[in-house]
């Protein structure tokens, strides 16, 4: 089993930091910018990776050469060849797999499900393997440069010294949804009666704006300005070359620390507001709403059949049902599920077992996927997929990527949704979705 060097260095906002890697290859930034000890403690810094496993329409790859099986399969491989010894007391990823899975991933999952294969926004799957990690401990504020040698360690340390000039700009304009207002309530309506058939008990719709990318626009810059607009605990920006992903999201598709596993999966919305009173009352609308308990109810059965597929028996409970969770621009209601992995089973079989997330497809989950392409008549790339880390000493941590920008052929593309049940009200659902979005396209203003 190897084990990773660690050095301490001083500690500095990691957004700053990744401003001196910008250019650097395949630059990884996971960050949680509103703090808490337990879901917004750690953020990492990564560049240049070693090796890249990568899934697009021609099949998968790893470092660019075919590879027969799955990636979760190689994934779980790479796992067993790399083992790593966790070192106590520093953060837990030091070192592994991390970038992306779309959500549009998930249709390999279930090859039976009627889904089209839309033209692609980016690659179904990025995941780099980085042998240097820059981790940074918020409560402590601490943070590390990890490395499978110290030589790595020299070039990271090196990287990070450099005084990069910012220049760009954050703004874009012109932004153009795929659904009219009209279009989008009406399909809201289609979703409502095919539940009421007993097709489905719920489904997840969104709507795409997107508009072209000014020449002088810098995907890290809007980043910044997105993280400072709507601080998020499971926060990521990632330049891939072909795509640029910047993410604010609060949500966690799973967490495994090589015994638990924990998904938090979020259902209930409601907006902020300025005045403390109107802003309690929303509070009390959404903690007594029967429509959002049963919406959140339905995605815990989901997952906890999920991972009753991979977990050993008796293990799957529900430690929090319907909490209350509040963010810079809305509260949610989070539930939280938890398990044991079963013996001989890895982080890939228990990817498969629960990607994607419930909350973002619905219930039943394959024919709410099928229901979605129908609808939505488009990929949605990163957006609603996962974006992580899944490190060689066994720690494993997957958002969902919902308040999410995509940067990809000269187009950026926001989605933003919710999920539909037999009470649901088309003209509700529609400022839901633009509520979802309100802090990213603020950050998008001149």
């Amino acid at each position: 089993m190897r084990e990773a060097h660690a050095r301490e260095i001083v500690c500095l906002e990691p957004s700053a930091l990744a401003l001196r890697l910008k250019g650097q290859r395949h630059l990884t930034l996971l960050e949680s910018v509103m703090r808490s000890e337990h879901l917004g403690r750690y953020s990492f810094l990564a560049c240049n990776p070693a090796a890249t496993i990568e899934v697009n329409a021609r099949g998968t790859f790893f470092n660019g050469v075919p590879h027969r099986k799955s990636a979760l399969t190689l994934i779980d491989r790479l796992m067993n060849d790399n083992r790593q010894r966790h070192l106590v007391g520093l953060p837990p990823f030091q070192g592994g797999l991390a970038g992306y899975i779309s959500y549009d991933y998930g249709r390999r999952l279930e090859p039976h499900a009627r889904i089209p294969d839309f033209a692609p926004i980016c690659p179904d799957l990025v995941l780099h393997h980085y042998d240097c990690v820059a981790a940074f401990d918020h409560m402590q504020e601490r943070a590390w440069i990890i490395s499978e040698t110290p030589e790595r360690a020299d070039e990271m340390e090196e990287l990070l010294r450099h005084r990069p000039k910012v220049t760009g700009s954050h703004a874009i304009e012109g932004w153009q949804s795929n659904f009219t207002r009209e279009d989008y309530e009406k399909a809201i309506a289609r979703t409502v009666e095919l539940i009421l058939a007993g097709d489905i008990f719920q489904a997840n719709i969104t709507q795409m704006f997107s508009a072209p990318i000014p020449e002088a626009f810098d995907p890290l810059g809007f980043y910044r300005v997105l993280r400072q607009k709507n601080p998020a605990t499971f926060a990521a920006y990632m330049d891939y070359g072909s795509i640029q992903i910047a993410s604010s999201s609060p949500e966690r598709l799973l967490r495994h620390d090589g015994t638990t596993v924990e998904a938090r999966p979020i259902k209930g919305t409601r907006r902020r507001d300025a005045d403390p009173v109107r802003d309690a009352n929303l509070i009390a609308d959404l903690t007594a709403s029967r429509k959002d308990r049963a919406e959140n109810v339905m995605i815990v059965d989901l997952l906890r059949n999920d991972l009753s597929r991979v977990s050993k028996p008796g293990t799957v409970k529900v430690p929090m049902l319907c909490g209350l969770e509040t963010y810079a621009n809305v509260h949610h209601l989070v539930s939280v599920i938890t398990s044991e992995l079963k013996d001989g089973h890895g982080v890939g079989d228990l990817i498969g077992a629960t990607f994607p997330g419930g909350s973002i497809t619905g219930a039943p989950k394959i024919r709410a996927m099928e229901i979605i392409a129908e609808i939505e008549r488009a990929p949605r790339g990163v957006y609603c997929g996962s974006i992580g880390y899944i490190g060689f000493n066994g720690r494993t941590d997957l958002n969902i990527a919902i308040r999410t920008a995509q940067f990809s052929g000269g187009i950026a593309r926001v989605q933003g949704g919710g999920g539909i049940t037999a009470r649901s009200n088309p003209a509700a659902e529609y400022e839901e979705s633009l509520t979802k979005i309100k802090r990213i396209m603020e950050a998008f203003r001149p």
